[in-house]
C-alpha cells in the first residue's frame, strides 16, 4: 500500500488557551439583566413584587 502525502494544505488549528475563563468578562457582566427594569419609583416597585409572586408565596 501506497500513502501518497495529502495535497491540499492544512489550516492551523487554533491555539488552545488555558487562561481562566473566570478572569475574563462576559456579556453577563455589561448587559441587563433579564427583567432588569430602573428602580428609583419605590411604590411600583412593591407593585411589581406583589403582581409577580407565585401563588404558593400568598
Amino acid at each position: 500500500m501506497d500513502t501518497a502525502p495529502d495535497p491540499r494544505p492544512h489550516e492551523p488549528r487554533p491555539a488552545l488557551v488555558f487562561d481562566d475563563p473566570m478572569d475574563q468578562q462576559s456579556a453577563d457582566d455589561t448587559d441587563r439583566g433579564w427583567g432588569e427594569r430602573p428602580s428609583g419609583d419605590s411604590t411600583a416597585d412593591l407593585k411589581r413584587f406583589l403582581d409577580e409572586k407565585p401563588p404558593h408565596h400568598l
